[in-house]
């Protein structure tokens, strides 16, 4: 059951950077560490995937800066979240016959990634002093999460 763990982990970052967390399994997906084939989560794994899920995490780390980026706790972006934590989870259970579990466990850990990845983020720029140091750190533990989840 270490997938369930996988899954959870992934949807932590998911909680942190939803859409690296989608590069990331594509990238597995992609390469066949995430077997998808022949399920209705085999798009994940099509050749051009994640180099646009890419290109989207991309963007979401650059916009994650911007000051006018809304906070990830209102719907859209929260919704956002989990839906990324429920599809990367479910592309991981799914690669090991259990689909709902691992949509549970990217749901869990999305929910949990995005709450205290808020408070994390406010209490470390706070004590930086200021929020681009927090939010680079951010990005840093979410990618590290992502390569320990689906290594």
């Amino acid at each position: 059951m270490v997938f369930l763990i996988s899954a959870f982990v992934v949807g932590v970052a998911c909680g942190l950077r939803a859409l690296v967390g989608l590069a990331a399994v594509s990238w597995a997906a992609s390469s066949g560490n995430v077997p998808v084939q022949g399920t209705w989560l085999a798009f994940l794994g099509f050749r051009a995937t994640p180099f646009i899920t890419s290109l989207l995490g991309i963007f979401e780390l650059v916009t994650d800066k911007l000051p006018k980026t809304p906070s990830r706790l209102v719907p859209p972006q929260f919704g956002a979240r989990v839906l990324m934590g429920a599809l990367t989870g479910a592309a991981i259970g799914v690669s090991h016959g259990h689909l709902f579990m691992g949509l549970l466990s990217g749901i869990v850990g999305s929910i949990l990634g995005t709450l205290a990845g808020a408070k994390a983020r406010a209490a470390a720029a706070r004590l930086f002093g200021r929020d681009l140091p927090a939010a680079l750190l951010e990005d840093v533990v979410a990618i590290a999460l992502l390569f320990l989840a689906l290594r």
